[in-house]
C-alpha cells in the first residue's frame, strides 16, 4: 500500500508550490515509508510515498510509458499484471512493478482500460501530450481516494484527506468503481455488475464453484516479494483465508523469506474469544502463530492517533480500528509488510447477526447490496488505514471482483438463515468448505458464531470505551449535541467523544461530510433497523445488540428471553449450551 497525492491545474507553479506538495505528501509517509517520488509538469504535480511489496528495487513511482509522456502514481496491487503485459508485447517495460502496466494500457486502449484491471487500486494518470488526466478507484473501494477542489481552480486527489484538507475548499470521498476524466469533466461509473443495480439473482448454489473461486482469490493475493502473513481472529472468514493460504504454500513448496510455513497474527484482551479460537485454528493448520495482547487502557490511550489515521468518527469503525491499529504496529516490528485479511464476507453472505431477521430473500439481497456499496466507508476504510498507519498492506480475498460476482449471483434464498433447514448465517460459505474427507477447518470453527472484531477482541473493550466516554462527556453536552453538531448528530456519549477528537483534526464541513451516519444495530444499515421494532430501542453497532440472536448478549437480557433462546431448536446436532454464566453455541443457528 502506498500514498498518492496529485494536484492538477495549479495557478502557482513556483518552487514554493513544489515544496508545499512535498510537505503535504509527507503527511502520507506512514503509508509508504520506503521511498518518495514526485513528477512536475507545468502546473501539474504527481507525488508518491511507496511501500515496496512487488519489485522493491526498481518499482519506484511515479511510473511512465516508454517516452515518459504518460505519468501515473498508483496506490494498490494489480494481480493480473503479467497477463496484461502479455497483451502489450509491443511495449517496453522499465520495471517489474505490477502497477507499471497502467501507463501502457492507457496508451494502448485509452480511458476504457480500467475494467481490465484485477486488483485493488486508486491512481491518477497524466497524459502530457494534451495535459489531460484521469483518476480511478477499484470496484469496491479497498484502497482509499479523496478528490478536492482548490480556490484557484485546481483539482486534487489524495489517498487520505489529511493531505488535502488544508488546501482544498471542498473535498469528497472518491466513489468506488468510478473514473474521473478531465476530457469529459465528469465522474462516471466503470463498474456495472448486476448486483450493483440490485437485481435479484436466480442462479442455483454450487458449493464447488464458490470454493474454487475463493481459493483463486486467496492464491492470487500471495503475489509478493516481501514477508507476509494472515490476520487470524479465529472466526470463519479469517480462518478460511489462513486455511487456503496455508494449503497453497505447502503444496506449491514456495520458498519465502520466512519459509513455506504461514505466519498468522491475532490480538485481544487476555482471555478474549478471538485469542482462544485463533490459537486453536493456528495449531490445526500448523502456522507460526503470533498472539498479541492489549489492555483497555492501552486502547484508550491510542484513540486520538487512531482517529487521526482512519479519518472517521463512526463508532463501530473506531471500536474495531483500535485493536487492529495496535496489532499492525506489532506485526510491522517483525519485518512483515503484507497481510491477508477476511473483510467483506459478512456483507456478501449476510453474516451479521441482524440478518436473522431478514423478512424475505429480496430484502436479504438488497441489504447485502447496500452493505457492499458502503464497504469503502466502513470495513475497507478500517482495514486499509489501520494497517497503513504503520506501513503494512492488507489484502482482502473476499473482495475479489470475480468472487463477488459469483457469490452475489447466487439465488439469495440459499443465503437466508433457515433454522428448519439447518442453514445458519453464511451457510453457503461454510458448506462450500465443509469437506469431511479433506477438512479445511475443525467443525466447531467452521460453524463458530459471528463475532464482530470489536467484540471478539474482548467484550470488556467496548464496555471500557463507553465508561471512558461517560467520564468525558456530560449529560448537558449530549443534550445540546444537535446544536454543536447539527450534521450526523451523535446520540451517545461515546459517539460525542469521538466526534470531538475528529473535529480537532478535521474541522471543515467537507471532512465531516465524508463520514456516514444514520441508525444502526449490530452494523446494519438504517433500512434494516426496520426489520425488528425492538431494535430501535437498542441501537448499537455491537453484535451483542442483536438481542435474540447473539449468545453473549443473554447475560444482559431478561430471563424469559434467555430461556426462549435456550429452548430454540438445535442445528446439526449441536444444541445451545450454558457455560460460565453465558449462553454459548458450538454450531447452532447462530454460529459464526
Amino acid at each position: 500500500m502506498c500514498g498518492i497525492l496529485a494536484v492538477l491545474g495549479c495557478a502557482d507553479t513556483s518552487l514554493a508550490k513544489r515544496s508545499r506538495i512535498i510537505e503535504l505528501s509527507r503527511r502520507l509517509r506512514h503509508r509508504g515509508p520506503d521511498w518518495s517520488g514526485i513528477h512536475c509538469y507545468q502546473d501539474c504535480y504527481l507525488a508518491h510515498q511507496r511501500l515496496a511489496i512487488v519489485d522493491p528495487t526498481s518499482g519506484d513511482q511515479p511510473l511512465y510509458n516508454e517516452d515518459k509522456s504518460i505519468v501515473v502514481t498508483v496506490n494498490g496491487e494489480i494481480y493480473n499484471h503479467e497477463e496484461l503485459r502479455a497483451k502489450l508485447k509491443s511495449h517496453e517495460f522499465r520495471t517489474g512493478s505490477d502497477c507499471e502496466v497502467i501507463a501502457h494500457l492507457y496508451e494502448e486502449y485509452g480511458e476504457d482500460f480500467v475494467d481490465m484491471l484485477d486488483g485493488m487500486f486508486s491512481f491518477v494518470l497524466l497524459d502530457t501530450r494534451d495535459k489531460s488526466f484521469i483518476a480511478a478507484r477499484d470496484a469496491i473501494g479497498i484502497t482509499p481516494l479523496y478528490m478536492g477542489w482548490g480556490l484557484d481552480g485546481s483539482i486534487w486527489f489524495a489517498s487520505e484527506m489529511k493531505a488535502l484538507s488544508d488546501d482544498c475548499e471542498r473535498f469528497i470521498s472518491f466513489l468506488p468503481g468510478h473514473i474521473y476524466s478531465s476530457k469529459k469533466g465528469e465522474l462516471r461509473r466503470w463498474y456495472n455488475p448486476p448486483w450493483y443495480s440490485e437485481q435479484i439473482p436466480s442462479t442455483p448454489y454450487d458449493p464447488l464453484i464458490l470454493r474454487k473461486a475463493f481459493e483463486k482469490a486467496v492464491i492470487k493475493r500471495l503475489m509478493t516479494d516481501v514477508p507476509f502473513g494472515v490476520l487470524l481472529s479465529g472466526g470463519l472468514d479469517s480462518s478460511l483465508v489462513a486455511a487456503v493460504a496455508s494449503r497453497h504454500l505447502a503444496e506449491a513448496k514456495i520458498a519465502r523469506q520466512w519459509g513455506s510455513q504461514l505466519h498468522t497474527f491475532c490480538i485481544g484482551l487476555k482471555g478474549s474469544p478471538d485469542l482462544k479460537a485463533a490459537r486453536e485454528v493456528a495449531d490445526y493448520l500448523g502456522t507460526v502463530h503470533h498472539e498479541f495482547h492489549f489492555t483497555v487502557q492501552e486502547g484508550i490511550d491510542a484513540l486520538e492517533e487512531v482517529i487521526y489515521h482512519i479519518e472517521t468518527y463512526d463508532v463501530t469503525t473506531i471500536r474495531a480500528s483500535t485493536p487492529m491499529f495496535l496489532m499492525s504496529r506489532k506485526i510491522k516490528s517483525l519485518g512483515v509488510k503484507m497481510v491477508l485479511s477476511g473483510e467483506g464476507s459478512d456483507e456478501i453472505f449476510g453474516g451479521y447477526l441482524y440478518f436473522h431477521k431478514a423478512p424475505n430473500k429480496e430484502e436479504f439481497h438488497l441489504e447485502t447490496c447496500r452493505k457492499i456499496k458502503a464497504l469503502h466507508l466502513y470495513d475497507c476504510l478500517r482495514a486499509n488505514k489501520s494497517t497503513s498507519a504503520w506501513g503494512l498492506e492488507a489484502r482482502v480475498p473476499f473482495l475479489d471482483k470475480n468472487f463477488i460476482n459469483i457469490a452475489m449471483d447466487i439465488d439469495p434464498e440459499w443465503k437466508m438463515i433457515r433454522h428448519d433447514l439447518g442453514r445458519i448465517e453464511k451457510w453457503v460459505l461454510r458448506n462450500a468448505f465443509d469437506d469431511d474427507k479433506d477438512p479445511y477447518l475443525p467443525k466447531h470453527i467452521l460453524y463458530r458464531q459471528k463475532e464482530q472484531f470489536s467484540d471478539g477482541v474482548g467484550y470488556s473493550w467496548i464496555d471500557g470505551l463507553k465508561d471512558h466516554a461517560n467520564q468525558h462527556v456530560s449529560d448537558a453536552m449530549l443534550m445540546n449535541a444537535s446544536f454543536v453538531y447539527p450534521e450526523n448528530t451523535p446520540t451517545t456519549k461515546e459517539a460525542y467523544y469521538y466526534r470531538t477528537i475528529f473535529e480537532r483534526f478535521f474541522p471543515k464541513n467537507a471532512a465531516r461530510s465524508t463520514v456516514p451516519g444514520g441508525p444502526s444495530v449490530a452494523c446494519s444499515t438504517a433500512k434494516a433497523v426496520e426489520w425488528d421494532a425492538a431494535w430501535s430501542k437498542n441501537l448499537d453497532p455491537s453484535g451483542r445488540a442483536a438481542l435474540g440472536v447473539h449468545a453473549a448478549a443473554y447475560k444482559d437480557v431478561a430471563p424469559e428471553n434467555a430461556t426462549a433462546y435456550a429452548d430454540s431448536p438445535s442445528v446439526n446436532g449441536f444444541p445451545p449450551t450454558h457455560k460460565d454464566g453465558m449462553i454459548e453455541v458450538a454450531a447452532s443457528a447462530t454460529a459464526r
